[in-house]
C-alpha cells in the first residue's frame, strides 16, 4: 500500500485546483488520498479585508471560473476580490484595425475575472483544508524520486520522511524539479521582449472592458481591477523596459497616461511596478513512468492573452477525467496506458495555442505597409463577422472544444463543502 494515490509538487493556483478536483470529484475524491507539496505558504488575505494589490493578476475565463465552482472554491474568490470585465476592445496602434469584443453577444454574462494570483490560490487552500483526504505539505520541497514496484518514492525535503505514491505530478512551474528529475526535455525560445507590470490607482472608477494596444514593440494591455484600481502590462525590448522601471514616479505615470485612450481618465498614483523576460517553452512529454506534468511544468505561452493560468487549469481538469477513467475500471491511475491519453489530450491542444500566440507576435512585429494594412483589416473584418467573432470568443472563453468535464457550467459532481 502507497501513502497515497497522487502527490502533487506545487501548491500554487493549478497544482491546488488539481488536488481539489480529485478529492472532490463525485465517486473518486472519497476513495484517493492526496498530498500537496508547496514550499511557501501564500501569504493571508482574509475575507472581508482590503490589502494592496498583489501585482501578478490574471485573467480567468469562464471554463476556469466554472472549475473553481465545481470543486467550491469559487466562493473564496469571491468573498476576497475579483473584477468582471465584460467587454475586450483590441487595436492596432499603427493603423486603424480594432476589434471589440462583448459578453452579449455570446450571451454571457462576463468574459471573464481579473484575480490576484494569491485570492486564487488561498481560495483553493480554503477548500482543501476541509478535506479529509488531502495533506497539505507545507513547507516542503522535493528532493528526488525512485520508481518501484506499483509505485514512486518521494524524497522529501529535511525533516520529512520519503512518501509513496501511484502517481507523481509537476505542477511545480516553468522550472520544474519533477520534469528535471524525470529527464523530461523542453523545447524554450525567448522572445525579444520583457513585460513590466505595474499597479496603480486611477483617477476614474474602473470600467468592465479590458484594452489592448499592438504594437511593433510588442501589446500594451490595461486590466481593470475593483474600485479605482487597474493593471498594465507593456511589452518591450530590454532596454526599454528597464528605462521604464527605472523613471521616477511621476515620469512613468505621464508615458503610461499617453498611451492609452483618454476615457480611460487619469492615473492617481503608481502603487508597484516590476519585469520579467518572456519565453515559450513545451516539454517534448507530458507524461513518463507514473509521472505527469501540468501547468508551466509542461508548457508556458506568449502572455499577451492572459492564456498561460486557463491552459494550466485545463491541464488539471483534463488529468482529474483519466484518472478518474482509470480508477473506475479499476486500472493503476500511474500507468503509462493511462497517462498517455492526459498527454495526447492536452498536448496537441496546447500546441495549437501556442503557435496561435506566436502567430500574434510575429503578425505585429515591424510590417511593410502593405501588411499593416491587410493586418488592421483583417482586425475590422474579425470585428463585423459575427459567426467567425463569436467562435473566437467562444474558444478564448473554454467553451468550445473538447471539453473536460470539471470545466462544464453543468457539472455539479463534488462533494460537499460539509463533507
Amino acid at each position: 500500500m502507497n501513502d497515497y494515490d497522487v502527490v502533487i509538487v506545487g501548491g500554487g493556483m493549478v497544482g491546488s485546483m488539481l488536488a481539489a478536483a480529485l478529492a472532490t470529484r463525485d465517486g473518486l475524491g472519497a476513495s484517493l488520498k492526496i498530498a500537496l507539496l508547496e514550499n511557501r505558504a501564500p501569504e493571508p488575505f482574509e475575507p472581508g479585508s482590503d490589502p494592496k494589490y498583489d501585482i501578478r493578476v490574471s485573467a480567468l475565463s469562464a471554463a476556469t471560473q466554472a472549475m473553481f465552482e465545481n470543486v467550491g472554491a469559487w466562493q473564496g474568490i469571491v468573498n476576497r476580490r475579483a473584477c468582471p470585465y465584460r467587454e475586450m476592445l483590441v487595436w492596432d496602434g499603427e493603423a486603424h484595425g480594432r476589434t471589440h469584443f462583448k459578453s452579449s453577444e455570446v450571451n454571457m454574462p462576463e468574459l471573464g475575472h481579473i484575480v490576484e494570483n494569491r485570492v486564487m490560490q488561498l481560495a483553493l487552500l480554503d477548500r482543501l483544508l476541509t478535506l479529509d483526504n488531502v495533506d497539505y505539505l507545507c513547507p516542503v520541497s522535493l528532493q528526488g524520486y525512485q520508481l518501484v514496484d506499483q509505485g514512486v518514492v518521494c524524497d522529501l525535503s529535511d525533516g520529512h520522511k520519503s512518501i509513496t505514491a501511484s502517481l507523481l505530478v509537476g505542477a511545480d512551474g516553468a522550472q520544474s524539479t519533477v520534469r528535471s528529475l524525470a529527464g523530461i526535455e523542453v523545447e524554450r525560445q525567448a522572445y525579444p521582449q520583457h513585460a513590466l507590470v505595474a499597479t496603480i490607482q486611477t483617477v476614474l472608477p474602473q470600467q468592465d472592458i479590458t484594452w489592448q494596444r499592438f504594437q511593433p514593440t510588442g501589446p500594451e494591455a490595461f486590466l481593470p481591477l475593483c474600485g479605482n484600481f487597474a493593471s498594465m502590462v507593456w511589452y518591450h525590448d530590454e532596454e526599454e523596459v528597464d528605462r521604464l522601471r527605472n523613471l521616477s514616479d511621476e515620469d512613468f505615470i505621464d508615458e503610461m497616461e499617453q498611451a492609452f485612450p483618454e476615457e480611460l481618465g487619469g492615473i492617481h498614483k503608481l502603487l508597484e511596478r516590476g519585469s520579467f523576460p518572456i519565453a515559450k517553452a513545451h516539454a517534448e512529454h507530458y507524461i513518463t513512468d507514473r509521472v505527469a506534468l501540468i501547468g508551466d511544468a509542461a508548457h508556458t505561452v506568449h502572455p499577451l492573452a492572459g492564456q498561460g493560468v486557463n491552459l494550466g487549469m485545463l491541464d488539471a481538469a483534463a488529468l482529474t477525467d483519466v484518472v478518474a477513467d482509470a480508477h473506475s475500471a479499476g486500472h493503476d491511475i500511474g500507468g503509462r496506458r493511462q497517462l498517455r491519453k492526459y498527454e495526447r489530450w492536452r498536448r496537441g491542444e496546447n500546441s495549437i495555442m501556442i503557435s496561435v500566440l506566436d502567430g500574434f507576435y510575429h503578425a505585429f512585429k515591424p510590417q511593410a505597409t502593405a501588411f499593416q494594412k491587410v493586418r488592421s483589416a483583417a482586425l475590422n473584418i474579425a470585428d463585423s463577422a459575427g459567426p467567425l467573432k463569436r467562435f473566437v470568443m467562444h474558444y478564448a472563453l473554454g467553451t468550445s472544444g473538447q471539453l473536460p468535464t470539471l470545466a462544464k457550467k453543468s457539472f455539479k459532481g463534488i462533494r460537499s463543502n460539509q463533507e
